[in-house]
């Protein structure tokens, strides 16, 4: 057991650790046990100063050495957005776990090398890292570490640093030289020993290595993950390129080749097709036909002939034929270009690492953290016996996976491509994978492929609305919903305006509300925002539920696509209700969610959520960089939201804010003292180092009292002249701007899903729709699948009507991490509101008040 020493000036600061410290061992088995090490709470104001100096670490005193964890972080491989938030969140979270947080820099290289690359990290170190790009503890090749000596001076360095456990985040090769190393630790220890570099007591105590994994990298390349750290931003980077060049290709009537990343996966190139409505693509995956020169030109002459100005054609760097020939973009430009072809005016436009630069998106900074944070859970949680895992994401939830299966199963990928086994290569990816593919082949070839259409008999007519306010992403999910009901033989009908339009103005003259799709005109909304056939709140009750019913049957609709918010969620159930009056009303009715709030029940992602938290992102970083370049400044960032405290939360975790205040947890004056008076020891111990600006974030309906400008006031009003503050309330610019990657594509997949849904009932199904609950359904991502779920099933048993959110909330448990990372202290809960005889009781000393 550890000598205890009492630090007075710790004894102060952190009384808990001092007292604690001789059992540190067994409380760190009660953290390890409790989800995110939660259990005791917030860390302290003080948690930035806690940690001792490098310097105070002393190589002849293993046990001295040993007696906190000491865990690693090292980024490897290429650069990726996000692993900065990756370091940040590890550094911060093994400090409040009890550990101490070192850096290893320039990769692999700093471990073989040791000195002052291997640093031992406080607190304040990694503020403002969440909002850089690259990676600042560097990353390098070092051929070094690919040779048995230089992993044993690497051993050699992480024992003198007293370090047995290393958090890398990486590609697929820095992951497996980390396994490897890791496998031969006890080799590397026992020659340590025997040629004298080490002694026995020194290295007695490190005898295990634990590794854990994260994924970083831009190609999103390593199977068992949706999603890699970096990949998002990537295509963030080539849709907006793209975006770009579409202007142009359109005002020139031009053709563009784009390429972009990705020697063995095409995930970048497929992505940026699905989310930019391009022409065509190529991808290593799936080459095309031994004629894809011919199918090329079919398409794009089909898509010119009907009036197209521009194309885009998109090709990975590793685009091969099905016998294995690689296809350049130069080739493609001169087939397109081909005077005796389709003569077309054609350019080359290679992204380069332009692809990899800049700060990471709002998905990656959460990706980031979360892994991260789970990532030194792992670290403390593995034993000798346990199998090198990484961190993964599936869907929405974050998962641990065994790392050498998926190493083994990327590398299979590229040895299935080589041996031209394209779809053992195809099944090797994630189900998105072949699924976003198949999306693609559905909404670039529209009508083309005669062998999809359906019989006569079976083709149904379609109604699409959207309801609520615009989302990011709507006019991409009505765009892939109307290409797979053209290409199915499905009559699509757009229903302008929501249901007041569809209630008011059906037939005005010379344009009524409902009205058929110009196809030309929906394949340009993929880039668009806002809801190109417009939108609104009203509900069907409120137009006039018998209006609707009759508008329903003269029109002859089989069928309901409804995309939106809450609004929507409420008009499905008002219309499934009022199935029992109105016949024309049993038809099939499949809703998917599009709001920036996310407080739709059934789901635990929804259109347009994303774009918004990029917004908010981007307007937070501006703003930081002012509060930062003043030093003594806080802003108070007011979110919309409704009742979901999603997008403060989620954007908290993303720009690391001080201080997040949403519905679901409320707000008290004692919550508001608190966090003054952690806001006077922040700016108290500041001693003159940049970063120092802060961010608290609060939602619109926090409270019934306390808004941005208020709580501006009174932390202005109780610096008493030690720091300054401002309110800033981005409004309705959250709702607005370009659809992100991830909005766009996802669109595509769940709109599609949908049609498809509906498709199932089929023309004239009113009995069976009666009796099938499923016919009217939320699509929705539910932890690590895609579900439709009954909106009846929905009403009764997941739903907070009069707070307009579901009961229950995935992200909820993100608040806590927002606050961990922040720093932020222990405050007392908000008392919950009395309502009802309760309230009237205790107003009238008839019962006692609630503690």
């Amino acid at each position: 057991m550890p000598v205890l020493n009492l630090n007075l000036d710790l004894l102060f600061r952190r009384p808990y650790a001092v007292i604690f410290a001789p059992f540190q061992h067994f409380f760190a088995f009660l953290l390890r046990s409790t989800s995110l090490g939660l259990a005791f709470g917030r860390p302290q104001a003080t948690l930035s100063s806690s940690s001792s100096s490098p310097t105070s670490t002393s190589t002849s005193n293993p046990a001295a050495m040993a007696s906190k964890k000491k865990i690693a972080i090292m980024t490897s491989g290429g650069d990726a957005p996000g692993m900065n938030a990756t370091v940040r969140a590890c550094v911060r979270m093994a400090i409040h776990m009890g550990c101490d947080a070192y850096c290893v820099y320039e990769g692999y290289d700093g471990l073989v090398r040791g000195g002052d690359l291997i640093r031992r990290m406080e607190w304040h170190d990694v503020r403002g890292w969440l909002s850089e790009g690259g990676t600042l503890i560097g990353t390098a090749r070092c051929m070094a570490f690919f040779e048995r000596a230089g992993r044993l001076k690497a051993a050699k360095n992480m024992i003198l640093n007293g370090i047995d456990a290393l958090i890398i985040c990486g590609g697929d090769g820095s992951l497996t030289g980390a396994d490897r190393f890791r496998s031969e630790w006890p080799e590397l220890l026992e020659e340590l020993i025997s040629t004298g570099q080490l002694k026995k007591e020194q290295v007695n105590q490190y005898r295990h290595l634990n590794i854990v994994g994260l994924v970083g990298s831009i190609d999103n390349d390593l199977s068992g993950t949706d999603a890699t750290i970096g990949c998002y931003s990537a295509l963030a980077r080539i849709c907006y390129a793209v975006d770009l060049i579409e202007a142009t290709a359109s005002s020139h009537s031009r053709a563009f080749v784009v390429e972009v990343m990705g020697r063995h996966c095409g995930w970048l190139a497929l992505m940026a097709g699905v989310a930019t409505g391009a022409d065509f693509i190529f991808i290593p995956e799936k080459p095309r036909e031994d004629n894809w020169r011919e199918e090329m030109c079919g398409i794009i002459h089909e898509h010119r002939k009907r009036g197209k100005r521009k194309t885009i054609v998109i090709i990975a760097e590793g685009a091969l034929d099905r016998q294995g020939n690689k296809i350049t973009p130069e080739m493609v430009k001169d087939l397109l270009a081909d005077k005796n072809g389709l003569a077309l005016d054609t350019r080359i436009t290679t992204l380069g690492h332009v692809q990899r630069g800049g700060t990471a998106v709002a998905y990656d900074r959460m990706l980031a953290t979360l892994q991260g944070v789970e990532a030194v859970k792992a670290v403390l949680e593995a034993t000798p016996e346990t199998p090198t895992c990484f961190i993964a994401v599936t869907e929405n939830k974050i998962t641990r996976k065994p790392l050498m299966e998926a190493v083994k199963d990327t590398k299979e990928v590229a040895k299935a491509i080589e041996r031209q086994d394209f779809e053992l290569a195809m099944s090797l990816r994630d189900a998105e994978f072949s699924e976003q593919y198949n999306s693609f082949m559905m909404t670039t070839a529209v009508q083309l492929d005669k062998e999809i259409m359906l019989l006569e008999k079976e083709r149904m007519k379609i109604g699409f609305i959207n309801v609520g306010a615009p989302a990011g992403g709507m006019n991409a999910a009505v765009r892939a919903g109307v290409a797979y009901c053209l290409s199915r033989g499905h009559e699509p009908v757009a229903i302008h305006n929501g249901f007041a339009g569809f209630a008011r103005h059906p037939n005005d003259k010379p344009v009524g509300a409902v009205r058929p799709f110009n196809w030309l005109e929906v394949d340009g909304w993929a880039s668009k925002g806002g809801s190109e056939i417009g939108t609104n709140r009203e509900l069907p009750e409120e137009s006039g539920m018998e209006t609707v019913a009759n508008l329903i049957e003269q029109h002859g609709f089989d069928a309901l696509f409804l995309i939106g918010g809450f609004e929507a969620f409420h008009a499905v159930s008002q219309l499934r209700k009022a199935r029992e009056k109105y016949p024309s009303l049993c038809i099939p009715l499949a809703l998917l969610p599009a709001t920036i709030s996310n407080n739709v029940p059934g789901t635990e992602y929804s259109l347009g959520s994303d774009t918004c938290l990029n917004e908010l992102v981007d307007y937070c970083d501006k703003i930081k960089q002012s509060a930062s370049a003043t030093r003594r400044r806080v802003f108070v960032i007011e979110t919309q939201g409704g009742r979901s405290g999603y997008v403060a939360t989620l954007s908290g975790l993303s720009v690391g804010a001080v201080a997040v205040y949403t519905p679901e947890e409320g707000l008290s004056l004692d919550m508001l003292a608190s966090d003054v008076r952690h806001l006077k020891d922040v700016f108290a111990q500041d001693k003159g180092q940049s970063r120092a600006g802060r961010l608290i974030l609060i939602n619109e309906k926090a409270s019934k009292v306390y808004n941005a400008k208020l709580i501006a006031e009174i932390l202005r009003d109780e610096a008493h002249g030690r720091f300054e503050s401002r309110e800033g309330i981005p409004g309705h610019m959250q709702q607005g701007g370009v659809p992100s990657a991830m909005d766009r594509s996802r669109a595509v997949r769940l709109a599609i899903r949908c049609i498809q849904h509906l498709e199932k009932f089929g023309r004239g199904a009113h009995n069976r729709v009666k009796r099938d609950e499923m016919s009217a359904g939320v699509i929705g991502i539910k932890g690590a699948s895609i579900v439709f779920t009954p909106v009846k099933d929905l009403e009764e048993n997941e739903t907070d009507w009069p707070n307009r959110r579901p009961k229950a909330a995935y992200w909820l448990g993100m608040k806590e991490i927002v606050d961990i990372l922040g720093g932020r202290p222990k405050y007392e809960q908000p008392e919950p509101d009395l309502t009802g005889f309760k309230a009237k009781d205790v107003k009238r000393g008839l019962s006692a008040v609630p503690r």
